[in-house]
């Protein structure tokens, strides 16, 4: 976009958000224990996707840490890609942690504002980005906990409006069972993690985790990180 030469910064509809997998095989080889990281937020899906190919780099990876490093696109990549379709950068750690980089999209619901090029222009004073997240985990299709998907449900400039959002995000009456963090019953006591907001069961057994999280800065800021060479 331009006006009289130069360009100015839009309200896009969409959102984009970059998502890191970390799936910790060298503590349970099921694939059961993961760990989801939204790293940033672009305006545009073209800015999106080179940010993705490059993320881990942006937490002080290099490739060298892995013992694979694929860029999907990539002259290094296999022709045959194997590691799924919405991933864009996958990477294996000496202990058999595997990192996958991928896409989500949500609507702009704070109208956040963004450059020409895709980034995020924050209001001032907010650092960053918080991000309500769905994590469903299917124990009926497998026992393992292995079978699990991640969404982002909203996002918001302030945590305060995060964490109100996440207590909404599911209705009670829905559930077999339904806990949320802040009753009565969980004060000092609560055992789904500090991210996690509710926690709900549904009459099959399916399990859903609401959770609240902000990006990591550095690669110590993983809860699964432990790369050994």
């Amino acid at each position: 976009m331009a006006t009289n030469g130069a360009s100015v910064n839009f309200v896009p509809e969409q959102l984009f958000h970059t998502i890191l997998t970390v799936i910790d095989y060298s503590h349970d080889p099921s694939g059961a224990n993961r760990t989801a990281f939204v790293l940033k937020t672009h305006g545009t899906l073209e800015a999106a996707k080179k940010y993705a190919t490059h993320s881990l780099e942006s937490l002080n990876f290099s490739p060298e840490d892995f013992q694979q490093y694929h860029i999907r696109g990539s002259r290094s990549a296999n022709e045959s890609w194997s590691h799924g379709d919405g991933v864009l950068l996958f990477a294996r750690a000496f202990d058999g942690q595997e990192f996958l980089v991928g896409i989500d999209t949500t609507p702009n619901n704070e109208a956040l504002t963004a450059t020409p090029d895709g980034d995020i222009v924050l209001p001032e004073g907010a650092k960053f980005l918080h991000y309500v997240l769905q994590i469903s985990v299917d124990y009926n299709a497998d026992r393992s906990g292995s079978l699990q998907a991640t969404e982002i449900l909203g996002v918001y400039v302030h945590r305060a409006d995060a964490w109100t959002a996440a207590h909404k995000c599911l209705d009670p009456v829905q559930y077999a069972e339904y806990d949320r963090r802040g009753d009565s019953q969980f004060i000092g006591e609560w055992p789904f993690g500090e991210d996690i907001a509710v926690h709900a069961v549904s009459e099959t057994g399916q399990n859903y985790f609401i959770a609240v999280k902000k990006p990591p800065e550095q690669k110590h800021e993983l809860k699964h990180y432990n790369l050994k060479k």
